[in-house]
């Protein structure tokens, strides 16, 4: 096969899900397929580590350099080789070419905009309302990252089922375990977190149910008698706010802690250093942060909606997201028993090595032919 293969979204693939996920699909390929051909379209200014294999060819993109991300990759490629035998876009789609000269495959995630679109920014929210729809019919195949999401792309836009491909996807290879003190020692000395934390790591959408968390977190510290604090990590969006004033009006300003933007090479300490990690989300199409704790032998706390317990299965401890008092029990016996602690970090290594991105390329190149020979 001459595979094409949008690989724009990796320029920011320490930066967002989308971005590590079109990154790492490259580099498994590169590594794994020394016999097809591919033609990978990539920014100009992109610094890719990836050693590429003969096979590959580079074609730069210069045009782009907008401020947000969706408006960047919006620009559709203009496909000169007509030998490629399919074309990939792996940021939802968007982006797709205009002109179609072979069988296009997109992966979309999810059809969240569609489903609870408050929780997701208005460029996204635009071009997906706008474009999906007219992006979804000139597919002849789609890649999803759980059985859950194809079972909602199947039903948002009427497509084939046979026609899309489940992928899961994988922690990347840093997360790992490492010696705990280590790792208490870095977090103190770069974030100023000191002592025992419960964690929290994965945006700050509406979706992701920070409010709940904190609820949970103020019922907790009134009966758990040690010093624990909550620390939600990541880059400071608009509902910081609200999420600051809500510790301040429970009491618990001192105790929940905003780190802002984590360096992506500390993320695996600040896993590694806190008692579990806790992810209360009301609607994911995978959720990678709970697989990289896993990875990491940290506990976990989540969901039962959505994809969560399938990407998880047995390793981690499920709650209602809607149910403050079962989430505030949840952590609080995980605090309480060691024994209960010790059975998910052994659940969460299994799974964890379960997925690998090795098998997310695998199974991407089974359906790269399928949809060619359809």
């Amino acid at each position: 096969m001459k595979i094409g293969l949008d690989g724009r979204a990796a320029k920011w693939y320490r930066g967002t899900g989308i971005g590590t996920y079109t990154y790492q699909l490259i580099s498994s390929l590169n590594n794994l397929d020394k016999v097809n051909e591919y033609m990978l379209f990539m920014p100009e200014s992109s610094n890719c580590d990836i050693s590429f294999s003969r096979n590959f060819q580079i074609k730069n993109i210069t045009e782009g350099n907008k401020s947000n991300f969706w408006d960047e990759v919006n620009i559709p490629n203009i496909l000169m080789d007509k030998d490629i035998e399919i074309y990939h876009v792996p940021q939802n789609g968007v982006g797709l070419p205009k002109d179609k000269t072979c069988p296009f495959v997109i992966t979309l995630h999810d059809v969240i905009p569609y489903k609870m679109p408050e929780t997701v920014g208005e460029n996204y929210l635009r071009i997906f309302n706008e474009e999906m729809p007219h992006i979804v019919s000139k597919c002849d195949g789609i890649i999803t990252v759980s059985e859950f999401s194809k079972q909602d792309i199947a039903k948002a836009f009427n497509f084939p089922k046979e026609k899309i491909f489940v992928t899961h996807l994988a922690a990347e290879s840093i997360y790992r375990p490492l010696d705990k003190k280590e790792c208490s020692n870095l977090i103190k000395s770069h974030y100023g977190i000191d002592g025992d934390y419960i964690l929290y790591v994965g945006g700050f959408s509406p979706r992701k149910n920070i409010i709940g968390l904190i609820e949970a977190f103020s019922k907790l510290i009134t009966k758990y008698n040690k010093d624990i604090k909550l620390v939600i990590a990541g880059k400071q969006g608009k509902s910081y706010p609200i999420y600051k004033k809500k510790a301040e009006d429970l009491g618990v300003e001192d105790s929940v802690l905003f780190p802002g933007f984590i360096a992506v090479e500390h993320l695996p300490h600040l896993y590694n250093a806190s008692k579990f990690l806790v992810y209360p989300s009301f609607y994911e199409g995978f959720g990678l942060p709970p697989v990289e704790a896993m990875a990491c032998g940290t506990p976990v706390i989540t969901s039962n909606v959505t994809s969560i317990p399938e990407v998880l299965g047995d390793s981690a401890i499920f709650m209602n997201p809607n149910d403050v008092d079962g989430l505030c029990r949840s952590m609080y016996d995980v605090l309480s028993s060691e024994e209960l602690s010790e059975s998910l970090i052994m659940k969460g290594l299994v799974r964890s090595s379960e997925l690998s991105w090795d098998n997310t390329a695998k199974e991407t190149l089974i359906a790269y032919s399928k949809i060619i020979n359809n």
